[in-house]
């Protein structure tokens, strides 16, 4: 919805407006239609606005309420706003607005920090209390909008996205070498609290961070899931409530004073958003779905699909076909739009996706973290029958890019050290609230991967273009109760069987009885011709050569073979060393 920046001092110097000022310029494009900078005592605040909710004046930010002394910068979607309001107008609030915001303020104002449990959406937010003197940053439970953070010192900056935090300047850039094994390793995922760089970290999901005048820091973890599944109720049971709070889910993310549309792959889980929808009376639904060239045997299209569900429901519905021309032309964009180095093949598809849709509509609905959140990928079957104490083996032989031993082949020997990832997997794994290794893998994959992969891919990508994106299988209550469905319920008829046999109530059943899609990009698969070159250009600069991130002998092995390495979940690892470097020199680090 929008993009945040602030700057605290914890000494007598005063926030730096013109740091600020650069923060929030650099993310102009995740809030085109107004901006604004507050400063007050030790505190400023940046904000860019995305207008979705509250189109006047009076919904702009930051956002000050001098009666209650609070001010506060917000990005996100609060879903229940208008019942939160009525509820605190019940208790002799007044508001000057009608956004959702000025809920938050007042919120707070009557509830402090339980005000977070109150909340249904998607958020991301920076609150002063004049009172307290204190500042606190706060993030969603599934940590669908980000902050990033830098501190030296006396002073902390934070904002929305990474490259804005390195637009102020002053700033570590020396590569984190934990974060720089989880790359390689952990399927790009990094995660919270490590960015690559040193001097930048995130906050994590479901975190509310407090700091004191003194900058003295006090973090609070406000929510988790459990999952314990409910074996006392019939598979029917457990579908019919899955499908209520999914109506429920999808119903909440219409909420917005502008038209709201959805991202059509095709897949099973789109298919259903657009599903209900159209069983909840939406007419005119702008639907829109993207496609590439084929490449390597493998087909860059799933428009057959897509276009089936769209002629089922009678949307409005757009595609683009990206020619091969046009892919390599945008690669650049796209990276630099990256948030943090992401690997999947995916962001170009989001990116080029999210440029169309944003000339027809402002908010979108799309099917992300349905597969981690009801069992669709592959290595979970697997993990069935493994006893728990072989868990973290098991995942990291199915989930892993690369053993340790390749990842000290493949780095630079100032980057050696122990295992990182299968240490945080192993220490996730022990953590109370997940007793079988399916489910362990379950709540890893909700909680962080998901985090720190499609979410923060969507929400690099869409905001690009001022477009928010809403995923209403991150709804917190749809992911509370998936973790009461036994894993058998929902690993079945392939994987995700209770969203499939929901499905056959409400789509078509050819988008259910298909093999598993996502946006193909094979180009970036099978790396060759002018996607070779570009590759090898960027590892073969002198940014590179001077960064020496890897080891010339691994990176020549790759170069050789593009085809020949390629991941266990089929991503080119070429491409991944590549991708690294070539987001490093698109920031200038």
């Amino acid at each position: 919805m929008c993009g945040i920046a602030g700057e605290l001092r914890f000494d007598s110097a005063t926030p730096s407006i013109e740091a600020v000022a650069a923060m929030t310029a650099c993310m102009a494009p995740r809030g085109p239609d107004a901006s604004g900078v507050w400063s007050q005592g030790s505190v400023a605040f940046g904000h860019r606005r995305l207008s979705i909710i509250d189109l006047s004046v009076q919904g702009q930010q930051p956002m000050i309420d001098a009666a209650l002394g609070i001010a506060i910068v917000f990005n996100g979607c609060i879903y229940n706003y208008k019942e939160l309001r009525a509820e605190l107008e019940g208790k002799g609030y007044a508001f000057f607005s009608t956004s959702d915001t000025e809920v938050i303020i007042k919120a707070w104002h009557a509830w402090g920090e339980a005000a977070l449990d109150r909340f249904y959406g998607m958020f991301a937010f920076a609150l002063a209390e004049r009172d307290t003197g204190d500042v606190v940053l706060a993030r969603d439970r599934l940590g669908i909008k980000p902050i990033y953070v830098s501190r030296s010192g006396s002073r902390l900056r934070f904002a929305s996205s990474l490259p804005a935090i390195l637009a102020a300047g002053d700033v570590d850039t020396d590569i984190d070498p934990v974060a720089l094994h989880h790359y390689m390793t952990f399927h790009a995922v990094v995660p919270a609290p490590r960015t690559m760089l040193k001097g930048i970290e995130k906050l994590p999901p479901a975190t509310l961070a407090r700091f004191k005048a003194d900058g003295t820091r006090t973090d609070k973890v406000y929510w988790r899931v459990r999952y314990a599944p409910e074996t006392g109720l019939s598979a029917g049971e457990h579908e019919e409530r899955v499908l209520a709070s999914l109506r429920r889910a999808v119903d909440r993310r219409l909420v917005a004073d502008v038209p709201v549309g959805v991202l059509l792959s095709g897949g099973l889980d789109s298919s259903l958003i657009v599903g209900l929808l159209a069983e909840a009376g939406q007419a005119g639904l702008k639907t829109f779905s993207v496609g590439f060239e084929a490449a390597g045997g493998e087909s860059g299209d799933e428009f057959r699909y897509s276009d089936l569900i769209a002629k089922h429901y009678g949307t409005d519905h757009n595609k683009i076909f990206v020619p091969s021309a046009m892919l390599l032309e945008n690669l650049p964009r796209t990276i630099h739009a990256m948030n943090e180095p992401m690997v999947s093949y995916d962001n170009i598809g989001f990116y080029l996706l999210s440029q169309e849709v944003a000339k027809h509509v402002k908010v979108v609905q799309s099917g992300q973290g349905a597969d981690e959140v009801f069992g669709g990928y592959h290595w979970y079957p697997p993990l069935l029958d493994t006893p728990a104490p072989n868990a973290v083996g098991a995942y990291a032989g199915v989930f892993f890019d690369r053993g340790h031993d390749e990842y000290l082949e493949a780095v630079d020997p100032r980057f050696h050290g122990i295992d990182h990832s299968t240490a945080f997997v192993e220490a996730h794994f022990g953590l109370p609230g997940a007793d079988r290794a399916v489910d362990k893998a379950l709540r890893l994959d909700t909680t962080v991967m998901l985090v720190d992969d499609p979410v923060k891919r969507v929400d690099s990508m869409t905001m690009a273009f001022g477009l928010e994106a809403r995923v209403p299988f991150l709804d917190h209550e749809l992911v509370e109760l998936a973790a009461t469905v036994p894993a058998e319920l929902k690993l079945s008829d392939g994987g995700k069987g209770v969203l499939k046999t929901i499905g056959r109530k409400i789509i078509p059943s050819e988008v259910i009885d298909r093999p598993k899609g996502y946006f193909p990009v094979p180009a970036l698969k099978y790396i060759e011709g002018p996607y070779l070159e570009y590759v090898q250009d960027a590892l073969g600069s002198r940014a590179a050569k001077d960064r020496q991130l890897f080891s010339p002998d691994y990176v020549q092995r790759l170069l050789n073979d593009p085809k020949g390495h390629i991941t266990p979940l089929r991503g080119s690892k070429l491409w991944q060393v590549a991708l690294l470097e070539l987001w490093l020199q698109s920031h200038g680090v």
